[in-house]
C-alpha cells in the first residue's frame, strides 16, 4: 500500500474529521442523546417484558407464566415504557439545549427549559384536553434537534445583543434568570408557533410531520446496505488514522438509530412487521464485534501468538474486548496506520454488516426492538436487543469465528515481522551484555 494513501488519510482526512468531532453543535447533539440514554435503556428493557419471546401455544412453564403476566399487566408494564422511550424526544430536547448552552458559557438550565417548552408547543398541541404523543418519541428526533439548537442560538443572540429585562443587582440570581427567559419565550411563541399553525392550516400537518416528510427519504436510504457499508467504511478509515471514528460517525447516525428504533417499537406494539434493521444494537452487536474493526477474533489470535508483544496485548485486551472495548488492541498492536492490518480492519466489519443485514431482512434473525448497553457481550446483546431471540446470538458467534479467519493470514504476516524484530532486539541485547 503506497505511502501516498497514508499521507492522504493523515494530512487530509484526519484534520477534517478532528474538526467535525469537536464541532459544538455535533457534540451537543451527541451529549444530549447520551444524557437521555438511561431512560431509553430502562424503557426498552421493559418493552421486552411486555412482548415475551414465546409463542402463545408454548408448553414451557416460564413462557406460559410470562405470557399470562404480560397479558394481565400489559398497561402497567407499558406505562414506564411510554414515559421513557415513548417521550424520549423531550429528554433529548432539553439535553441538546443544555449542552450547547454550556459550550457557549450561557445559562444552561433556562435554555433546556425553553427548548422543552418549544418542542411541546409544536410537537404536542393540546386537543380535547390531552397531549398527543405521536411525535414525542422516535419520530420527533429531528424536530427536537432543530428546536434545541434554535432555542440556544436565540438565547445566545439575545445575550450578545444585550437584549433582555434588566433587573437590579440586588435581585437574586435565580429570579434574574427567570425574567431573562421572558423575551426569548415570547420570541419563540411569535416565530415557531405561527409557523406551526401555518403549516397545520395549509397542509393539514404540524411541523414535526413536515420535518419527518423531508427526512423520510434519508431515513429509508440510511437503512439500506450501501449506506451501512459506507458508514462502517468511514468510521474505520477514521480509526485507522487515529481518530475515534465510532464517536464521530455514531454521533451523526444517532438520530437515525433512534427514529428506526421508535418505528420498530411502534410496529411491535401494533402487531406489524418490524420495518428497520439499522439500529444502534445492530452496529454494536453484529458489526463491530469486540469493538471497532471487529477485533475480538484478532484478540483471540493474539492470545496464542508466538510474539511476546502480541501475546501480551491479547491477554491485556481479551476482557475489554468481550465488552466491546478495544482501545488496548487498536493502540497497542498498533492497528493505527498499520498497513498490514488495514485490510482486515476495514473488511471484517463490512462482511459482518453484509451477512447480518441479509439475515435480518430475510427474517433469518430478529430485528432490534430494544436499546441495550453497548458494553454487553455481543451474543447476549444481539439476543437481548431482539427480545431474546437466540438465533441472533448464534449468528454473532459464527461471525466472530469468521472475523478470526479474515484476520488470520494478516495476523501471520504481522506476527512474522514482530518475531524478526524481537529476535533482532534480543541479539542486540546479548551482544551488549557479552
Amino acid at each position: 500500500m503506497s505511502n501516498a494513501f497514508f499521507d492522504f488519510i493523515e494530512n487530509k482526512i484526519s484534520p477534517i474529521a478532528a474538526r467535525a468531532g469537536t464541532q459544538r453543535h455535533i457534540m451537543a447533539v451527541r451529549d444530549g442523546f447520551i444524557g437521555a440514554m438511561p431512560f431509553m435503556i430502562v424503557g426498552s428493557f421493559l418493552l421486552v417484558f411486555a412482548f415475551p419471546p414465546f409463542s402463545p401455544d408454548t408448553t414451557f412453564t416460564l413462557g406460559q407464566w410470562w405470557l399470562a403476566m404480560s397479558k394481565n399487566y400489559f398497561n402497567e408494564i407499558m406505562t414506564p415504557f411510554n414515559m421513557s422511550m415513548g417521550i424520549m424526544a423531550c429528554y433529548i430536547s432539553a439535553g441538546i439545549a443544555y449542552n450547547l448552552a454550556q459550550s457557549y458559557k450561557i445559562d444552561a438550565f433556562p435554555c433546556a427549559m425553553l427548548s422543552l417548552m418549544t418542542f411541546l408547543l409544536i410537537a404536542a398541541p393540546m386537543k380535547d384536553g390531552t397531549l398527543p404523543a405521536n411525535f414525542l418519541g422516535g419520530t420527533g428526533i429531528f424536530t427536537t434537534i432543530i428546536v434545541g439548537i434554535y432555542v440556544t442560538e436565540l438565547m445566545r443572540f439575545l445575550k450578545i445583543r444585550n437584549i433582555g429585562i434588566k433587573l437590579p443587582e440586588q435581585v437574586p440570581e435565580k429570579i434574574r434568570q427567570s425574567f431573562n427567559l421572558l423575551i426569548p419565550a415570547l420570541i419563540v411563541i411569535l416565530t415557531i408557533y405561527p409557523l406551526n399553525l401555518f403549516i397545520q392550516h395549509q397542509f393539514g400537518m404540524i411541523l414535526p410531520d413536515a420535518i419527518m416528510a423531508i427526512f423520510k427519504p434519508l431515513i429509508s436510504a440510511a437503512d439500506s446496505l450501501p449506506a451501512i457499508l459506507l458508514a462502517v467504511f468511514l468510521a474505520h478509515i477514521l480509526w485507522f488514522a487515529g481518530i475515534h471514528g465510532a464517536a464521530i460517525v455514531g454521533g451523526i447516525l444517532q438520530p437515525f438509530f433512534l427514529v428506526n428504533l421508535g418505528l420498530n417499537q411502534a410496529a411491535l406494539a401494533a402487531g406489524q412487521p418490524l420495518p428497520h434493521t439499522f439500529v444502534e444494537p445492530f452496529w454494536s452487536f453484529f458489526i463491530v464485534l469486540g469493538g471497532s474493526g471487529a477485533t475480538l477474533g484478532l484478540v483471540l489470535l493474539y492470545m496464542r501468538s508466538k510474539s511476546a508483544h502480541l501475546r501480551s496485548i491479547g491477554k491485556l485486551g481479551i476482557v475489554p474486548a468481550c465488552f466491546n472495548i478495544n482501545e488496548p488492541v487498536i493502540f497497542g498492536s498498533p492497528i493505527v496506520m498499520n498497513p498490514v492490518l488495514f485490510f482486515p480492519f476495514i473488511v471484517a466489519p463490512m462482511v459482518n454488516a453484509t451477512i447480518a443485514y441479509t439475515a435480518a431482512t430475510t427474517d433469518l434473525i430478529g430485528k432490534v426492538i430494544s436499546l441495550v448497553p453497548w458494553t454487553a457481550p455481543a451474543p447476549i446483546g444481539a439476543a437481548w436487543g431482539a427480545g431474546w431471540q437466540m438465533g441472533n446470538g448464534l449468528l454473532v458467534i459464527g461471525l466472530i469465528v469468521l472475523d478470526l479467519l479474515i484476520y488470520l493470514p494478516f495476523f501471520k504476516v504481522y506476527e512474522k515481522q514482530l518475531l524478526a524484530q524481537e529476535a533482532e532486539n534480543e541479539a542486540e541485547m546479548n551482544a551488549q551484555t557479552a
